[in-house]
């Protein structure tokens, strides 16, 4: 039967070495383990803490959802709670991710592709917070033309843990107007993201001289 943290001295009890000293002097398992709440009978909070900070050698946001739900002693309740508070200190604590809301915030990220001679398709990665993860060119087409397939542009979306992304393309030729190819692989893209739970939240076609947002169209 595991050691329980009631057994502890006093002073050695995480919530009451918080109280008594501030959270700062607690490490990082006894911080968990006040998340955590309760143990079990065969491993007190503490060591499914340090288990949890085991399997992410150190790093809690090197563990997903999976990860811990493969921890006996961690049910349901608990990995939310864990998840919970670790997404909640990622927005509000770490700062400098940018927001895009609106198709002018996600712009920037594809105004490098509008001078390529080749078509070169890209994808946006972003999170439950609109915040931006990585942009990323996927194929680089020829003269006029790119091939791109929804496994390849929702490979990196999955890779990244992303929760919506915004994909674009540009026009060497200088036409702003979407080909039927461009309406297809879009009609594409967002059918395999209603599968997966990735949104696809825009389309944006670039040019020497402008741009255009298919969900702005209509065609999303």
């Amino acid at each position: 039967m595991a050691r329980r943290i009631k057994d502890l001295p006093e002073c050695d009890r995480p919530r009451e070495k918080l109280w008594a000293k501030g959270a700062a002097a607690l490490s990082d398992a006894e911080l968990l383990a006040i998340l955590i709440g309760s143990g079990t009978k065969r491993k007190s909070a503490l060591e499914l803490a340090k288990e949890i900070l085991e399997a992410g050698h150190g790093r809690l946001d090197q563990v997903g959802l999976e990860a811990l739900t493969q921890i006996k002693g961690l049910g349901k309740a608990k990995v939310s709670r864990i998840a919970a508070a670790l997404e909640l200190a990622r927005r509000h604590f770490q700062r400098g991710a940018p927001k895009v809301r609106e198709p002018e915030e996600a712009l920037p990220y594809f105004q490098e592709l509008r001078d390529k001679k080749q078509e070169h398709f890209a994808v946006l990665t972003l999170n439950g917070a609109r915040e931006v993860i990585r942009f990323r060119v996927v194929t680089v087409g020829l003269l006029d033309s790119s091939q791109v397939h929804p496994r390849e542009v929702y490979a990196e979306a999955i890779s990244d843990r992303a929760a919506a992304i915004i994909v674009g393309h540009n026009h060497p030729s200088g036409n702003l107007q979407p080909s039927p190819e461009d309406l297809a692989i879009t009609r594409q893209l967002a059918e395999a993201g209603r599968l997966l739970g990735i949104d696809l939240l825009d389309h944006l076609i670039v040019t020497k001289n402008g741009w255009l947002s298919l969900r702005r169209e209509g065609y999303l």
